[in-house]
């Protein structure tokens, strides 16, 4: 007779099975759905948020809980424990949010985001603000169920970044900002490195950034990359798959959301088989993910050493691009430039653009912002933090699809991302001292590696902010970050700091 663990973790993995049918509706939306379907979608995605909504809450996986935490072999397995800290929490919220809501959540936002990215194509604010003014409801309601009394914006923070708080976040974020906006405003003091210009094919660029995925640890057997408006990730386990974005005048933005994307996607496929569809088979958090595909991307992707193998990369598929050498190429890569776009923003000024999201949002939850003056504010805090205004919606209030969708709390674990990878790079510098070495001949599986073993292959074996402590031996704060940031950038633009 099965003991009441194992028949809640039998539940648990075909729930988890379940949700995986769920994130391919969302890639195929995403990526081929024909747009005349967005309807239909919304009604099927509702469907699956019911059922799943519903199994979460299953009176039964309380009676399973209560027996398994009462269970002395169970407790003593650190992986039984921690597939209980997970299943209690899910359950414990499942059961906060009536089940009409989830539904509710899961079609307007369906319908939300075809309506965000129509807005977004016309510049058209004001067609899509009715629509997030019902999102935003939605929201509220829902974070107010959960918090059960305490802090709205703390609870909707909980579905990415479990254990932390607003106060945590702004705290780090105030110690962040100030040496960000100095080393930022000497930067722009400085001569720029050169940009590139010129027309590079958009075929050439998506097999560069296939080949760059393969590098960098990729399994395509179990993946896929395409071409999206939005690049994103979306999978786990055997079935994990990214997209990517070319501009003809831009290849940058394929090659590095490429290679951010790959960030994310290795740390679902290194996860561990044992763990597939349980709570562990997964990112512990957005917080945690983030880590990883900035520093594949940044501290890995951006270095000197990793530039210089694809610099040779880039020659190969473009011919001369006007760079005329390695150097010159890591220079390019690394400059500070002003944009409106934060996917597209420069390693320095991103976290910036974070934090302008990350204020706005929780005023919007707290209700000391509305959407109607959303746009407003959006435009008046981007000119105070970047110095020029912004110049249509698009660019702007209207960029980023995570409101549309119902995303609020999700936006600082980006930042909260990049402190973490300056943590756990300052950690492998430590522990693989010829990394640059390795870099340069394109051997990237001596960082990579070094991920999958301290980090990635175990899930959410622990709780976030521990997984980066057993990872680096210490815990994390923004310093690393900033040190590392401080000395590149004072080294690229000359500087004394």
């Amino acid at each position: 007779m099965q003991s009441a663990y194992e028949q809640m973790m039998e539940h648990v993995r075909e729930t988890g099975a379940l949700g995986h049918v769920a994130q391919r509706l969302g890639w195929d939306q995403e990526t081929v759905m024909p747009r005349g379907s967005a309807s239909q979608r919304g009604d099927e995605m509702a469907a699956m948020e019911t059922v799943l909504h519903a199994r979460r809450g299953d009176a039964r996986l309380g009676e399973w809980l209560a027996a398994a935490e009462a269970d002395a072999a169970v407790q003593a397995d650190p992986v039984a424990r921690a597939n209980l800290r997970h299943i209690r929490r899910d359950f414990d919220r499942a059961n906060k949010v009536p089940q009409r809501l989830a539904a509710e959540i899961a079609r307007v936002t369906s319908v939300s985001q075809g309506v965000w990215a129509e807005a977004r194509a016309k510049d058209d604010f004001a067609a899509f603000a009715p629509t997030l003014k019902e999102v935003l409801a939605l929201k509220r309601e829902e974070g107010a169920a959960l918090a059960d009394g305490g802090d709205v914006y703390d609870a909707l923070l909980q579905d990415y970044e479990p254990g932390a708080t607003a106060e945590q976040l702004t705290q780090m974020f105030g110690a962040l900002r100030p040496r960000l906006k100095a080393l930022i405003d000497a930067v722009r003091g400085a001569e720029a490195p050169p940009k590139v210009s010129g027309t590079f094919d958009e075929g050439a660029q998506m097999r560069l950034a296939r080949h760059v995925a393969k590098t960098f640890g990729y399994d395509m057997s179990r993946g896929r990359v395409d071409k999206a408006v939005h690049p994103f990730s979306s999978g786990s386990g055997n079935d994990v798959r990214i997209t990517t974005r070319t501009a003809a005048d831009d290849p940058f933005n394929c090659l590095y959301s490429t290679i951010h994307e790959v960030g994310h996607a290795s740390y679902e496929q290194a996860i561990s088989q044992d763990y597939l569809f349980t709570p562990l088979g997964q990112g512990v958090s957005m917080g945690v993910h983030e880590s990883q595909s900035r520093i594949y991307e940044n501290q890995i992707g951006r270095s000197r050493a990793m530039t210089g193998w694809l610099f040779g990369q880039m020659r190969e598929a473009f011919g001369d691009f006007g760079i005329d050498g390695a150097e010159t190429f890591y220079r390019t890569v690394n400059r500070v430039h002003d944009g409106y776009i934060r996917t597209e923003a420069d390693e320095l000024q991103y976290n910036l653009h974070v934090l302008l999201r990350y204020d706005l949002e929780r005023a919007l939850i707290e209700r000391e912002l509305e959407v109607d003056t959303l746009e407003e504010a959006w435009n008046a805090r981007f000119e105070a933090d970047f110095g020029f205004a912004v110049d249509r919606p698009s660019n702007g209030v209207l960029q980023d699809v995570h409101w549309s969708v119902g995303l609020f709390g999700y936006f600082p674990t980006y930042s909260l991302g990049n402190v973490y990878a300056g943590c756990l790079h300052e950690a492998l510098r430590r522990d693989v001292p010829d990394l640059d070495a390795r870099l340069a001949v394109g051997e990237v599986e001596a960082a990579t590696g070094w991920l999958r073993d301290n980090l990635q292959r175990h899930g959410g074996l622990r709780p976030p902010r521990q997984t980066i402590v057993h990872a680096t031996g210490t815990e994390p704060d923004e310093g690393p970050l900033m040190r590392y940031l401080e000395t590149k950038f004072s080294d690229l633009y000359g500087l004394s700091i």
